[in-house]
């Protein structure tokens, strides 16, 4: 699945679990194992545009290019980086995403 994705477009090393884990600030191996899992889990919280952003922001794509990718001048982009950011450190998403560290931590307490 990830083979035609956005994320492989702009990612040719890195995974996607190795890339989130970075922005959760957790060890990789907290993150869902599958990898199309977890795309498929980014690809249903974010919009196409807030995927693609999120994508193309974590391969490091220069501002320059987004804004001409995106037709937005460097405001909207850094409002639409604010937005997409503050999303993803939401709980809906956060939590889904470390599914298996809150499984074995919180739940195997019980």
């Amino acid at each position: 699945m990830l083979e035609n994705s956005v994320w492989k477009q702009y990612h040719k090393e890195l995974s996607i679990r190795e890339v989130v884990s970075k922005f959760y600030e957790v060890d990789p191996s907290m993150i869902i194992d599958d990898e199309q899992e977890l795309y498929a889990l980014l690809k249903r919280k974010l919009t196409k545009k807030e995927l693609r952003l999120f994508v193309m922001d974590s391969a490091k794509v220069s501002d320059k290019e987004m804004m001409e990718f995106f037709e937005v001048n460097s405001e909207e982009l850094s409002v639409m980086k604010d937005k997409l950011y503050k999303k993803m450190r939401q709980d809906k998403l956060r939590y889904p995403v470390r599914m298996k560290q809150f499984s074995e931590s919180r739940y195997s307490e019980e």
